[in-house]
């Protein structure tokens, strides 16, 4: 059956005003369930710093009595299946899979995933490695004593009850939280084009932040706010590398990435022989991880592709087993985390050793910092530290508030009955015969001592034991500790100020409570770089037209005088790019195009070139070239060396080799071209290497390929550190490019295509080269080469 013959669906526009087409249906379908997964499930909220599962969790299980009691909150109650707390969470809260709140039980237990564990946990509930928790069947589950500052004034009046799954009872809306939970214990969490990545911190540095908010009226320095929370502190401990500026960076902007690194110490044993044993390790790495990483580097494996191991994969294998002789988990009960190496030979450097371990494995990381969460004005964004504080005071603040006000009320009722039963005191015999003559003693009560309702009703059920002498001295008392706690309420509900001391006072007495010590040692240290010994000498790098290269030993400029040129032999239908005189110290830039896109440069160790001998390997084989991207141009030298980099378009600017390299092997972006544009042909400055290395530059001529040249003082353009477009050489007629821009002294080379297709070049001497000099950005002067310009190089 052919297209024509198949049947066309024609949907008729609705006919009423109230029908919606079906783009609009799933638009509004699909907003409708992305904010439920963001606000629903994967974000905490800042008040209580919990996801809804959560908080669903700690309030079915204060329902069931498995929060601490006694006196001062230290009697725990007695565990319960956790089976049976998830039921109870399903049945009534969460209508979702079992498998995901028991999941949510067991992190909030895991003394490894959070700094503050919600939930004491009796049985197997999973370790750092990735084993998972034992069924809920077998596991016990009760509520940490924490969670007192959660869930204690939740009968208080503190925060709103809004109906469950299907009505038939209701779920608090937030936590009455009295610390901001949301950067005690962190949160990770990925919605609909929303993730969030907060770390724990320290208890007692995120009450004295608030306290210190609270006493500035919110007019605390980011200084003295980042020097009372330095950073965060991961359950795990470990150690954050990253500089205070990085992670005052963070906080201040709310997304970030910090450097962590394990802990370790260095174990000496007999004969001089020593072992680095591991003992804490950075947030998110296991032991077993450790462990597999160290398996793929001595026993790398053929990657997919490729026929046979890279050279990086084997200099790698051969630098680890040259150090390490055994490593080992000995973990336990007694050590939660002791990995041990031991190394090859004890005159092995101790420094050389840890660096080794800690660039080629996890045991130095990097953790992300994403404060995503859901606001208090119920809207999910991204917030810094600061932001995140003075909300939650000011969730606070409204929960304190509440409090007192239903604690009034509830003292002002208190006065209210005391005072009628104390009045019927005073007429007791008077009252007893109302009650024993009247039929209808209330209304008789009521209208003879002008009592209230509430009052008439409990004097009716009073018990007669509560008339006698000793019950007056006690109302009088209580009455008096009553109007007394009135005062004060009234007096922290009309005043800001005492508002904010009742907050500081409850905040710091939280805090003497349940504070720890720091775990997370922030001490910035250089990132470690695993730095491969080369012998420093020279070498010439030849690269080819269709990117094959290699390094010879030696400079060809050093030959005998005399001496014929060398000659370099390729593959049929390739011809020589350029040879680049050098050292084996030194980097090999790769310039990579794309259409429409940026120019990425790709970094080479020159040091890791295949030979002089045979064709060399292409180097599309020693990096990651993005869809779509071919290779341009190269250039091999020191990192001091300067680059003229010029594209068709006109535009031009001065780079370090040094601030072109990157440690990717996908390389990065530096370069902006227009639409239509290209790179031309890099072109040196100063500072490279060689037998006779050129000095540094002092013009820049252009040769456009409508044949104008241009030259001017190199001191009219800019070093971009960063890259970019740059700024104009030439201004250039339409339909008319660039062909290249040279930094020269004293001559350049022009190169291009002649009558019949030839390949021509001519080399301009500083004289004629002087005949087109002016200011950068003009139009230049029209040469009589004879043939179109292609590129420009630098001859002297």
């Amino acid at each position: 059956m052919d297209d024509t013959s198949q049947p066309m669906l024609d949907l008729p526009p609705p006919d009423d005003g109230n029908g919606i087409t079906l783009a609009d249906y799933a638009q509004q379908a699909y907003l409708e369930y992305a904010l439920s997964v963001v606000k629903g499930r994967a974000l905490p909220d800042v008040s209580d710093g919990q996801k809804p599962v959560q908080r669903r969790i700690l309030y079915s299980m204060s329902r069931m009595g498995l929060g601490f009691g006694g006196a001062n909150g230290t009697v725990g109650a007695k565990p319960v299946k956790s089976a049976r707390v998830v039921g109870d969470v399903l049945g009534r809260f969460h209508p979702h899979s079992d498998q995901a709140a028991y999941d949510a039980l067991v992190r909030m237990a895991q003394d490894f995933s959070q700094r503050y564990p919600l939930v004491d946990g009796q049985g197997n509930f999973g370790s750092r490695d990735g084993d998972g928790a034992a069924a809920m069947r077998y596991t016990e589950a009760r509520l940490a004593r924490i969670t007192s500052l959660l869930l204690d004034e939740i009968d208080e009046g503190t925060v709103d009850f809004i109906p469950n799954y299907d009505g038939s009872t209701i779920e608090p809306r937030l936590l009455p939280a009295r610390l901001p939970f949301t950067l005690l214990n962190g949160a990770s969490g990925i919605a609909v084009g929303l993730a969030t990545e907060i770390p724990s911190h320290n208890l007692r540095e995120i009450a004295d932040a608030c306290v210190a908010l609270i006493k500035s009226n919110g007019k605390l320095s980011e200084e003295e706010l980042f020097a009372i929370v330095p950073g965060p502190d991961y359950p795990g401990g470990a150690q954050i590398i990253s500089a205070a500026s990085d992670i005052a960076e963070a906080y201040r902007t709310g997304r970030g990435s910090l450097k962590v690194r394990a802990r370790w110490k260095i174990e000496d044993l007999a004969r001089g022989q020593w072992q680095l044993v591991v003992n804490e390790l950075p947030p998110g790495v296991s032991t077993q991880k450790v462990l597999e990483e160290i398996e793929e580097l001595t026993n790398p494996k053929v990657r997919a592709g490729k026929k046979a191991l890279s050279a990086e994969q084997t200099q790698l294998k051969a630098a680890i087993l040259s150090m390490l002789d055994v490593v080992r988990d000995e973990s336990s009960k007694d050590a939660a985390v002791r990995l041990v190496f031991e190394p090859k030979t004890s005159r092995i450097s101790q420094e050389d050793f840890i660096t080794t371990l800690l660039a080629q494995t996890s045991l130095e990381t990097s953790s992300p910092i994403n404060l995503t969460m859901v606001g208090i004005d119920g809207k999910p964004t991204q917030k810094s530290l600061r932001q995140m504080l003075n909300e939650w005071i000011a969730f606070r603040e409204i929960t304190v508030e509440k409090r007192s006000r239903h604690r009034l009320d509830k003292v002002l009722d208190r006065i209210h009955i005391l005072e009628g039963r104390q009045l019927v005191l005073l007429n007791i015999d008077e009252v007893i015969a109302i009650i024993r003559a009247a039929d209808d003693p209330k209304a008789a009560l009521i209208a003879r001592f002008n009592l209230s309702d509430r009052q008439a009703e409990d004097i009716l059920e009073i018990r007669l034991r509560q008339l006698a002498r000793l019950e007056a001295i006690k109302i009088e008392q209580e009455l008096k500790g009553l109007r007394e706690d009135q005062k004060k309420l009234e007096d922290i509900l009309g005043s800001p100020a005492a508002l904010r001391r009742l907050l500081v006072k409850e905040i710091e007495s939280d805090a003497k409570t349940f504070e720890d010590a720091r775990r997370t040692l922030i001490q910035a240290e250089k990132r470690a770089v695993a730095e491969v010994k080369v012998v420093d000498e020279p070498v010439t790098v030849i690269v080819s037209q269709k990117g094959w290269v290699r390094a010879q030993k030696g400079w060809a400029s050093e030959r005998a005088a005399g001496a014929p040129a060398p000659e370099y032999s390729f593959k049929s239908g390739d011809a020589l790019y350029g040879a680049f005189e050098c050292r084996t110290v030194d980097t090999l830039l790769v310039f990579g195009t794309a259409k429409d896109k940026g120019v990425r440069v790709y970094t080479v160790p020159v040091a890791s070139l295949p030979g002089g001998r045979g064709d060399g390997q292409p180097v599309t084989t020693l990096i990651d070239l993005d869809s779509g991207t071919h290779v341009a141009h190269y250039f091999a030298g020191p990192l001091g060396a300067n680059l003229l980099l010029s594209n068709t378009g006109g535009y031009g600017f001065i780079a370090a080799v040094e601030n072109m390299i990157s440690r990717q092997r996908g390389g990065k972006a530096f370069i902006d071209v227009g639409e239509g544009e290209q790179l031309c042909r890099p072109s040196l400055v100063g500072g490279a290497s060689g037998a006779e290395p050129l000095p540094a530059a002092t013009h820049v001529a252009c040769a456009s390929t409508g044949g104008r040249i241009l030259t001017f003082d190199i001191s009219e353009l800019k070093s971009l550190p960063k890259g970019g477009r740059g700024l104009t050489l030439i201004d250039l007629e339409a339909k008319d490019t660039l062909a290249g821009a040279a930094a020269y002294t004293r001559s350049v080379r022009i190169e291009g295509i002649g009558r019949g297709g030839k390949e021509r070049e001519e080399t301009l001497e500083i004289r004629t080269l002087n005949n087109a000099r002016a200011a950068r950005a003009r139009k230049g002067k029209a040469a009589d080469l004879g043939f179109k310009p292609a590129s420009i190089v630098r001859v002297q």
